[in-house]
């Protein structure tokens, strides 16, 4: 079995690769430094997180990363070359291009770009956004337990997670289902135990 060594911060998207790798009940190395630490820009010069170490050589993005755990180990993932896996790549798409950037765009309004590049009340329009990619991604969601399907994904992982940013941005979880489903996802053993993380 390789050695994973996590960089990263629980709360920033290295949650989201610590959550796998809790899932997967692998051992594994945590560093929780903040993002542009020196452990971080030694391996990615852009200093983001979350960066994975497999026997040394660096990961970056955490969609990549828990991609590449759940392919690695055979788990959480549909296969490659399916139909169900063509599924499940669309919904992560989605969810990157509805969910996430959207919460980038409003966190760098908000305190990453200089304060002379930020756009006042930019966030108003994106919790619209927010607020419609929601009601649309129910709908591609088909009344399933989970976010690709009848089982558990790193799309839910990647899903669950932007929900916990939204939370903590202030941008309402606007839909029931999605609200119900963010208990369920966040109730898991493994979410916990990656959160603890710190």
């Amino acid at each position: 079995m390789s050695n994973y060594t996590l960089i990263g911060s629980a709360s920033t998207r290295a949650g989201r690769a610590l959550w796998m790798l809790e899932e997967l009940g692998v051992p594994y190395e945590h560093l929780g430094v903040k993002p542009h630490a020196e452990d971080v820009t030694r391996h990615y010069p852009r200093g983001k997180v979350p960066v994975l170490l497999v026997d040394g050589e660096p990961i970056t993005d955490s969609a990549a990363i828990i991609q590449y755990l759940a392919d690695a180990h055979g788990q959480f993932t549909h296969p490659a070359g399916t139909l169900a896996r063509a599924r499940q790549d669309a919904l992560t798409q989605c969810v990157l291009d509805e969910f996430d950037s959207v919460l980038w765009t409003a966190a760098r309004h908000t305190f990453i770009l200089p304060p002379e590049r930020r756009v006042e009340g930019v966030k108003d329009s994106l919790r619209w956004e927010f607020a419609v990619n929601q009601a649309s991604f129910v709908k591609r969601m088909d009344g399933n337990e989970f976010a690709a399907g009848d089982s558990f994904t790193v799309t839910d992982i990647l899903l669950a997670h932007c929900l916990l940013w939204a939370r903590a941005a202030k941008f309402e979880i606007s839909e029931p289902v999605l609200a119900d489903y963010f208990a369920r996802m966040t109730a898991r053993p493994a979410f916990k135990r990656a959160m603890d993380k710190g």
